[in-house]
């Protein structure tokens, strides 16, 4: 059974998610506050966290970093919180998704299914590309300034280990495999959340902009990450 960490201040809030959820099949704990929410987060080793932004002794956004920092573990920010900046920053922040309250039960639970099942596969059927399970699965660029190890699921920028969101890594492992293919907004949003999940073509945005932050030597000027105007994005082997 996949475990659920819901942080959440508000008590009626909280245990209706948790019934409902556990009703689904999972298992959930509960903070109520972001110091719980780190201590449950290192205790309990959750499959998915869902966040509330608005906690008594947290910054949601610098609790959402905080997070990220620790652990590569989905994180969807559920908050009242409906602005775009909002929402913007959370996935700057390292959030995975982001669902404004009120919201559907039903809608819910997609979102954590396809959230869970990305964070526990391969998905080989979906990158015939991979390397075999008994390989080293490493991939390496050029003057190996980006190393992206396929099994561990770790980045090492230029010889240092580099944090990424699940969504970042899927992203960076699809650009890899077809160096110079462009990928529209929709080949980026259906590698990260599927037909299940709603995500809008700004998050891609988001995601590549942390990307570049993460791996290129001058984001504003990216090397790897090429946008193709009009289409999407393409990553591109820098000539040696």
């Amino acid at each position: 059974m996949h475990k659920i960490l819901i942080v959440e201040d508000d008590p009626i809030m909280g245990d209706m998610l948790s019934i409902y959820l556990q009703e689904e099949g999972y298992l959930v704990q509960q903070a109520h506050t972001g110091l719980e929410g780190l201590r449950l987060l290192a205790e309990y080793a959750p499959d998915i966290v869902l966040l509330d932004l608005m906690l008594p002794d947290w910054d949601g956004i610098r609790l959402c970093t905080e997070m990220r920092g620790r652990s590569d573990v989905p994180i969807m920010v559920v908050s009242m919180k409906t602005e775009v900046s909002e929402r913007v920053e959370a996935l700057k922040a390292g959030a995975d998704d982001y669902l404004c309250k009120p919201f559907s039960l039903h809608e819910l639970t997609a979102r954590v299914y396809a959230l869970i099942r990305r964070a526990k596969t391969l998905s080989a059927e979906r990158m015939p590309f991979m390397v075999e399970e008994s390989t080293a699965a490493a991939s390496l660029l050029p003057a190996a300034e980006v190393v992206v190890d396929q099994q561990k699921r770790t980045v090492e920028v230029r010889g240092e280990r580099v944090e990424t969101t699940y969504s970042e890594f899927e992203l960076l492992r699809m650009f890899i495999s077809q160096p110079g293919r462009v990928f529209s907004r929709e080949d980026l949003i259906n590698a990260i959340r599927g037909d299940e999940s709603f995500v809008t073509d700004r998050a891609i945005d988001v995601h590549i902009v942390n990307l570049r932050k993460k791996i290129e030597r001058n984001a504003k000027e990216p090397k790897f990450i090429r946008t193709v105007w009009g289409v999407g994005y393409k990553y591109m082997l820098p000539e040696v």
